[in-house]
C-alpha cells in the first residue's frame, strides 16, 4: 500500500487459542482435564485391543511434558475379564459335579470314565465350530457351555447304561461276540438318542430369531448349545462304543448303592400311583393351577441388571446455564461426592459434547464416571445403599436433576431407545412450549409411582438467545443480502478458516474471527460495523434488530415429529407391571390435546419385542418337535403324550422363578426353552423303552413298571446332572452371575416337577392312551 507493508498484526491481534468450545471435562472437583477414548472396530478382541492400548501408553509416558500424566480411568477389559471368569469358574465346578454324579448313579469307574470323557472332547470341538463360525468367548457363549455340560453326558450315558446291561453273563445275547453285543446295545438307543438330542437342538432355534440387542446376547448361547449337542452326539455314537468294547467289563453288574436306595423308594410311589390314578391326575391339576397362579404373581422384565462395578451420574442443569457455570457446578458436585461418600476413589465428568461429535449433550448435560473403591473399603458392601448415598447429595444442589445408571448399560439403552433410563416416555406434537407443559405434566405423574425412580423431564425451553432479525429490505438498500450478513456474523463470533500454518509433524489451522468481547456484550454486538457495497460502514443496528430471546436449546426429532422425552428409572418392581401402572395414571391424569400421542419405549420395549418374537417362533419349534416325535414313533398319541410333559416342566420352572423373586425376563424364558428340551427328551426315552417292550411280547402292565424301572436312572441321571450342572450358576456373585441366575432358577426348579410327573404320571397316561397295538 502507499503507506508501505500492512502485516496481519497491523490490524489483527495473532495468538495461539482454541477453537469454540461446546463441551468441557473435569476431574475430582480439581479443575479441567483432557479426556480421550478407544473405540475397538466391529469384531475387534477387547482384551486383546485393551492390552495393545496399554502397551502404546507405556512408551509413550516418558515423552510427555512434565507434569503431564495419563490416567486410565475405565477400563472394559477388567469388567470382561471377571464376568468371563465368573463363568469359567461355574463351568469348572459344574464338570466336577457332573463328573462325580456319573459315578454315583452308574457305580462303575470304568463307566463313569468312558462317559466323562466326553466332556472335555465335547467342549474342544465345541470351541473348534464356534471359531469356525467366528464367535468369541465370552461371557454368553461360555454361559451357553456351562447350560449344556449337563445334556453333554445324556447320550453317552444311555449309550452306556445299555451297553452295561448287554455285557452282563445272563444277558439273552451273552452267547454273542463282545464287539456285536455293543453295536447291538448303540443301535438299540441311537434313534432315540439321536431324536432326543435333535428336539433339544430345535428348542434352542427360537433364540437364533431375536432380534437387536436380545438377540445379540442369546444367539451365542443357542450357537454354543447346538454346536456341543452336536459334538456329544456324534462322539456318542462313535468314540464311545470305541471306548466301551476297550473298557468295559463282562461281569454281573451290581445296582450302586444310590440307585437301590432310590428304587426301594420309587417302587412303592409307582404302584401306588397305578393303583389309584385319580389321585395323581389330581395332583397334576393341582400343581398346573398352582403354576398358574405363581406366573399370575410373577413380575415380568427384559434383562437383569447386571453389577458393572463402577457407576455413571447423569447430572440435568436448566436448559440456559452456560458452559463455564455448567462446569463450575460439575466440580462442586465432584467435590462433594468425595467428601460425602469415600467409596468413591475418583470422578471424571463430560459436560456439552466433544470435538469430534461422538455424544453430542447440551451445556446442561452431564455424565460423570464415578470410579469406585474395592468393596472391602466401602462402609456397607451394598451398592443399592451406596446408590442411595449418591442420589442424597442432589438436595444440596437446587435445580439438578440426577440419574443413576452404569456405563455399559447407560450406553446400551441410549444407542438402542435413545434413553438412558428403563422407560422412555416419548410425546410427539407440534408445538414446543406444549410438548414441554406436556412432559412436565407425565414426569410428575410418573414420579408418584412406586418404584419410580431418577424420573427426568428433558425440557429444553428456557434458554436465553440474541436474536438478530434482519430486515431485508434495509440491508438492500445497503447493498447488502441476509445470506452475505449472516456469514459475516458468523465469521465474527465462530470464525472462518483461513489456511494452515505447516510446522514439522503437524499443521495448526488458521481462523479469522471478530474480538471475543463481542461474545459477551449484546451491546457491543449490535453496533458491529459491516461494509456496503459501495465502500459505507454503517452499524448491524441498523439493517437489523438486535435483542434478546427465550427459546429451546434443541428440538428433537424422530420419523419426521417433534417430541419430548421423559425417562424414568424403575427400582423394587417389575418392569411390565410399572408400565401398566404408568400408563393407567398418566391416561387418566394427562389430557392431550388433538395432533399429539404417546409412545412408551426403554427396556419395555425391548421387553415386548422379545416376547412378541418368542411367542410367534417357540410354537413353530413345537411345530417341528411334534414332526420329529411323529417319525420316531409314528403315533400321533405318543407324541402328543411326550408334548404333555411340557406344561408339568414349566410348573416347577414358574414355582421356583416365584419362590427366589426373580423376574420372567428374557434369560428366564431361556431357561424354559431349555426346560422344555430336557422335558420331551426324558419322555422320549421313557416311552420309546415302552414300546421296546411292548415289541417283545410282554404284557402292558407290565411294560410300565419294567419300562419304568429300567429308565429310572437315565432320567434321573439326565435331571440331576442337568440340575447339578447349574448349581454353580445358582451361588455365582461375579459380573454377569444376575444373568445367568434366572435361566439356572428355571431349569432346576423346571426339572424337579418334570422328573416327578415323568416317571409317576407318564407310566399312568401311556398305559390308558399310549399304547398302540402296531407299529408303522
Amino acid at each position: 500500500s502507499a503507506a508501505g507493508v500492512v502485516r496481519v498484526r497491523d490490524v489483527a491481534e495473532v495468538r495461539v487459542e482454541a477453537l469454540t468450545r461446546y463441551g468441557a471435562v473435569t476431574r475430582d472437583g480439581r479443575g479441567e482435564a483432557v479426556q480421550g477414548i478407544v473405540v475397538g472396530l466391529r469384531g475387534a478382541d477387547a482384551g486383546r485391543l485393551v492390552h495393545a492400548v496399554r502397551e502404546r501408553l507405556a512408551e509413550l509416558a516418558p515423552s510427555l511434558p512434565a507434569g503431564v500424566r495419563i490416567d486410565t480411568f475405565y477400563d472394559r477389559s477388567r469388567l470382561i475379564e471377571r464376568a468371563v471368569g465368573t463363568v469359567r469358574n461355574a463351568l469348572l465346578e459344574a464338570t466336577l459335579f457332573v463328573v462325580l454324579l456319573l459315578f454315583v448313579f452308574l457305580g462303575q469307574v470304568r463307566a463313569a470314565l468312558v462317559v466323562a470323557l466326553i466332556l472335555p472332547l465335547a467342549a474342544l470341538a465345541t470351541f473348534v465350530l464356534m471359531r469356525l463360525a467366528g464367535m468369541s468367548a465370552n461371557l454368553m457363549s461360555l454361559g451357553g457351555l456351562a447350560v449344556a455340560v449337563g445334556l453333554l453326558v445324556d447320550a453317552a450315558v444311555v449309550v452306556v447304561e445299555n451297553s452295561v446291561r448287554r455285557l452282563q453273563p445272563h444277558a439273552h445275547d451273552a452267547h454273542q461276540p463282545r464287539r456285536a453285543r455293543i453295536g447291538a446295545a448303540v443301535r438299540e438307543v441311537a434313534l432315540p438318542v439321536a431324536s432326543g438330542i435333535l428336539i433339544i437342538g430345535l428348542v434352542f432355534l427360537p433364540l437364533l430369531t431375536l432380534q437387536d440387542l436380545e438377540g445379540r446376547l442369546f444367539a451365542p448361547v443357542a450357537l454354543t448349545i447346538v454346536f456341543a449337542l452336536g459334538a456329544s452326539l456324534l462322539l456318542s455314537l462313535t468314540l464311545v462304543p470305541a471306548l466301551a468294547s476297550l473298557l468295559l467289563r463282562e461281569r454281573v453288574h451290581a445296582e450302586p448303592w444310590l440307585m437301590r436306595r432310590i428304587e426301594r423308594v420309587y417302587r412303592p410311589l409307582l404302584e401306588r400311583a397305578l393303583a389309584r390314578p385319580r389321585r395323581v391326575y389330581a395332583a397334576a391339576a393341582v400343581s398346573l393351577v398352582l403354576g398358574l397362579g405363581a406366573y399370575l404373581a410373577i413380575g415380568k422384565s427384559f434383562m437383569p441388571t447386571m453389577d458393572e462395578g463402577d457407576v455413571m451420574m447423569q447430572v440435568v442443569k436448566l436448559p440456559s446455564v452456560s458452559l463455564a457455570h455448567s462446569r463450575d457446578m460439575d466440580l462442586a458436585v465432584e467435590r462433594a461426592i468425595l467428601e460425602r461418600v469415600p467409596e468413591v476413589a475418583h470422578v471424571v465428568a463430560r459436560v456439552g459434547t466433544d470435538e469430534l461429535g461422538l455424544d453430542p449433550m447440551g451445556p446442561n448435560e452431564t455424565d460423570m464416571f464415578l470410579q469406585l473403591k474395592p468393596k472391602a473399603q466401602w462402609r456397607r458392601r451394598d451398592k443399592d445403599w451406596l446408590v442411595g448415598e449418591l442420589r442424597s447429595i442432589a438436595g444440596d444442589f437446587p435445580g439438578l436433576e440426577l440419574g443413576l445408571t452404569q456405563p455399559i448399560e447407560m450406553r446400551t439403552a441410549e444407542m438402542l431407545t435413545g434413553s438412558r433410563g428403563d422407560v422412555a416416555i416419548k410425546i410427539f406434537g407440534p408445538d414446543l412450549a406444549t410438548l414441554a407443559s406436556l412432559g412436565a405434566q407425565v414426569a410428575a405423574s410418573v414420579a408418584r409411582l412406586r418404584g419410580a425412580q431418577d424420573v427426568i423431564a428433558q425440557s429444553e425451553e428456557g434458554v436465553q438467545f440474541l436474536r438478530v432479525a434482519i430486515d431485508a429490505q434495509a440491508a438492500g438498500r445497503s447493498g447488502l443480502d441476509v445470506a452475505a450478513v449472516q456469514h459475516e456474523l458468523r465469521a465474527q463470533l465462530e470464525g472462518l478458516p483461513a489456511g494452515q500454518v505447516i510446522l514439522p509433524g503437524r499443521r495448526i489451522p488458521v481462523l479469522v474471527r471478530g474480538d471475543a468481547g463481542l461474545r459477551g456484550d449484546a451491546a457491543a454486538f449490535a453496533r458491529l460495523p459491516l461494509v456496503g457495497a459501495d465502500g459505507s460502514v454503517l452499524p448491524l443496528n441498523r439493517i437489523a434488530e438486535v435483542g434478546t430471546a427465550t427459546g429451546p436449546v434443541r428440538v428433537d426429532h424422530e420419523n419426521g415429529s417433534r417430541f419430548v422425552l421423559v425417562q424414568s428409572a424403575v427400582d423394587g418392581r417389575d418392569l411390565v407391571g410399572f408400565v401398566g401402572e404408568a400408563r393407567e395414571r398418566v391416561a387418566r391424569e394427562v389430557e392431550l390435546p388433538a395432533g399429539y400421542r404417546i409412545e412408551w419405549g426403554g427396556q419395555f420395549e425391548n421387553q415386548q419385542r422379545a416376547a412378541a418374537r418368542l411367542g410367534l417362533v417357540v410354537p413353530a419349534a413345537l411345530g417341528l418337535i411334534f414332526l420329529v416325535l411323529f417319525m420316531t414313533f409314528g403315533s400321533l398319541r405318543q407324541s402328543l403324550l411326550v408334548l404333555a410333559n411340557i406344561p408339568f416342566a414349566l410348573v416347577g420352572g414358574i414355582v421356583a422363578l416365584w419362590l427366589s423373586g426373580q423376574y420372567l425376563s428374557v434369560p428366564a424364558a431361556v431357561g424354559f426353552i431349555a426346560l422344555l428340551g430336557i422335558a420331551v427328551l426324558n419322555a422320549l426315552v421313557l416311552i420309546a423303552c415302552f414300546n421296546q417292550l411292548r415289541d417283545e411280547g410282554m404284557a402292558l402292565e407290565q411294560v410300565v413298571r419294567e419300562g419304568a424301572r429300567r429308565r429310572l436312572r437315565p432320567v434321573l441321571m439326565t435331571a440331576s446332572i442337568t440340575a447339578l450342572g447349574l448349581v454353580p450358576l445358582l451361588f455365582a456373585s461375579g459380573p454377569g452371575s444376575e444373568i445367568q441366575r434366572p435361566l439356572a432358577v428355571v431349569v432346576v426348579g423346571g426339572l424337579i416337577s418334570s422328573t416327578v410327573l415323568t416317571l409317576l404320571l407318564l407310566p399312568l397316561v401311556y398305559r390308558r392312551w399310549g399304547c398302540v397295538e402296531t407299529a408303522p
